[in-house]
């Protein structure tokens, strides 16, 4: 058989490689601890399961859905967005669901972008954002994320080849992998990029609800003049615990949502009925546990970074996600770091080079397990980190 070239385009996706890892090392009975992969260990709130043993209980909900949502669906996102960041949506036109934040961006790009054109691109950043141009023909044109700049692309230094070919834009706070929130005037800067030089932005507003310290997120279309040029993609995935629900938003420009909108109706039929209705319990009423599971990871960042910072590991603590992203200690760099910690210690980390070019030099640990497992991870860490700076060799056999 003969697979299509367009694979060839595209690295083997990150997380599909540290699965393989974690499967090898545990078949040869390795306790490995996995930091690696931002699924939350915590269960769904009971309010949506049962909303959903409910609604699976209506014969009602078993025929195709319509790629449109259920009133009711797209009715609740307009509520939640009007209660937690005073944008007002119209639900019949400015609302539609999405088979997750991943689904969603990979089809802009196929509504989007043709084979000459480019999506302007966070690096680093979620690897679809780069991957989901080169599928489709097109090409990404990476904005580098710096510490020195705050994890925020210089939007100014673009060059202007790449400003005319450019049809979107992904940007992406609080920022996976970085942790780092938008700085002030950002959103109002792309707001004005995107207009002057006739793009489409995106925001994939995936970790608003996770933020620590007194933060609170902004929606990008708090920003005056954003739904002129731009969407937000809203997921359910991380603040509510429903990554394997496979339910998101997209919401904004309507203009915009009518061709994502168009495409769908050629690629799937929609979110199952039973899903929707139980996203409308978690966005109406399960504010109370997403709270709690900011609390939760509150802890465990802290704990994390209380670790690293033992072992001579400088790193600032984030305001959001459910990530920490730290340098690699001096005499490695990101892949053969995250290589050593797994041989070494039976634990699983994100080189940042998997997110981009300028993810070298860094790794990122997720903070989805369970309290006493990351407490056991962050011990290995340390102690074989106390060995590599010449202390006893505590490290895990």
């Amino acid at each position: 058989m003969r697979p299509s070239e367009r694979l060839d385009r595209i690295p083997p996706y990150l997380f599909a490689g540290l699965e393989k890892k974690i499967a090898e090392k545990k078949a040869a009975g390795i306790d490995v601890i996995s930091l690696g992969i931002g699924d939350p260990d915590t269960p769904t709130p009971p309010v949506v399961v049962e909303a959903l043993q409910s609604a699976v209980n209506d014969p009602g909900t078993h025929q195709y859905p319509s790629n449109r949502g259920r009133p009711e669906f797209r009715e609740a996102i307009a509520r939640f967005y009007d209660r937690r960041f005073g944008v007002t949506l119209d639900p019949d036109t400015e609302v539609i669901p999405a088979i997750g934040a991943k689904e969603c961006i990979f089809n802009l790009n196929l509504a989007f972008l043709d084979p000459g054109t480019a999506a302007l691109a966070a690096d680093p950043g979620y690897p679809v954002y780069t991957g989901g141009p080169l599928l489709v023909g097109a090409e990404p044109v990476l904005m580098p994320l710096l510490p020195e700049g705050g994890f925020a692309p210089d939007l100014d230094a673009i060059p202007e080849a790449d400003r005319e070919r450019a049809r979107l834009m992904f940007l992406n706070y609080p920022n996976n992998p970085t942790g780092a929130v938008a700085p002030d005037g950002l959103f109002e800067r792309a707001v004005e990029f995107a207009g002057a030089n006739d793009i489409l932005m995106v925001h994939d507003a995936s970790y608003t609800e996770t933020t620590y310290d007194g933060y609170v997120a902004p929606s990008f279309l708090e920003t005056p003049g954003s739904k002129d040029v731009g969407v937000e993609v809203f997921s359910l995935s991380k603040g509510y615990n429903m990554t394997g629900w496979r339910t998101a938003a997209i919401v904004g420009n309507a203009e915009a949502l009518e061709h994502y909108w168009r495409l769908k109706t050629n690629i799937d039929s929609g979110n199952f009925d039973a899903v929707q209705l139980a996203a409308v319990a978690a966005l109406d009423r399960a504010d109370s546990a997403v709270r709690e599971m900011s609390i939760v990871y509150k802890r465990r960042r802290d704990l994390v970074c209380d670790a690293l910072g033992e072992i001579g590991v400088d790193v600032e603590p984030p305001r959001g996600t459910i990530y920490v992203w730290a340098p690699v200690p001096e005499g490695y760099d990101s892949a053969s770091y995250c290589e050593h910690v797994l041989e070494e210690s039976a634990v699983v980390v994100s080189p940042g080079s998997a997110f981009g070019p300028n993810g070298e030099g860094f790794f990122r640990i997720s903070l989805t397990v369970a309290d006493e497992r990351l407490a056991e991870a962050v011990e290995r860490l340390r102690s074989r980190g106390q060995h590599d700076r010449g202390g006893p060799d505590l490290s895990y056999p």
